[in-house]
């Protein structure tokens, strides 16, 4: 019998097609990438009979809670490098609860993680708590952030986080001075939808988030962009 683990989900479509291209890039053509999770939880946690750690039903939230991944990425040597809270949302209804981005030290070690026994076990608190997700696979344009450091708990910095699809990379970068700017390489797993930009902006108030809000609302179209307001808890990207 293998010990490979069937991560069996429901909460997004994996392209199978850049999951190859993942998992066989040559050693000159890999390094590090960022995947940089949207996550939308479920309100009570779906898990099976057989997989309930207790009898009381608990969040999705406090499901992806008991799934932190965190020593098993160190064992990878990968880092997570940005999470926080969602606090505003500026697409309706497909709102998102929590962000966080990891960096795999390179693109096949992440391919690779899906196949470890220990994953595996963690995984399945993951499948029972998350109602959506989007893991956005990018590179940085600032290419220091590849060499920086795990990040020491945040105090809370409010942030705005910019997501695009369907645009031209330098415009959208222009649009938004002195963010941290990365590309996106692929969509691993979403929708079906694949995305291009992910920005990320200090700011100083929520009101910050708004107005870039409203200055963005005339440049995408609807479904064509996420911008969304975090209050971070780990920061390396723009500290």
């Amino acid at each position: 019998m293998s010990d490979k683990p069937n991560l069996k989900h429901n909460y997004g479509t994996i392209d199978k097609e850049y999951g190859i291209f993942l998992a066989t890039r040559p050693e000159t053509e890999d390094g590090p990438i960022y995947m940089v999770n949207l996550m939308k939880y479920h309100e009570v946690a779906q898990y099976s009979d057989d997989a309930s750690p207790s009898s009381k039903p608990i969040s999705g939230r406090e499901a992806d809670d008991r799934y932190n991944p965190a020593s098993i990425l160190s064992r990878i040597g990968a880092t997570i490098v940005f999470a926080g809270d969602v606090i505003g949302n500026a697409d309706g209804p497909e709102d998102w609860d929590r962000i966080a981005i990891v960096r795999y030290p390179t693109r096949k070690s992440f391919i690779e993680m899906q196949s470890r026994k220990d994953f595996g076990e963690k995984h399945v608190h993951k499948a029972a708590g998350m109602k959506r997700t989007i893991i956005v696979c990018c590179r940085p344009e600032d290419l220091s952030l590849d060499t920086r450091e795990r990040p020491t708990p945040s105090d809370g910095q409010f942030l705005t986080m910019v997501v695009r699809r369907n645009t031209e990379r330098q415009t959208a970068f222009n649009a938004i001075p002195n963010a941290k700017n990365f590309y996106a390489e692929g969509t691993i797993i979403g929708d079906g939808r694949k995305w291009d930009t992910v920005q990320f902006a200090n700011a100083t108030s929520p009101d910050d988030y708004n107005k870039l809000v409203t200055s963005l609302a005339p440049q995408v179209a609807a479904g064509d962009a996420y911008v969304i307001g975090i209050r971070a808890s780990l920061n390396a990207i723009t500290q």
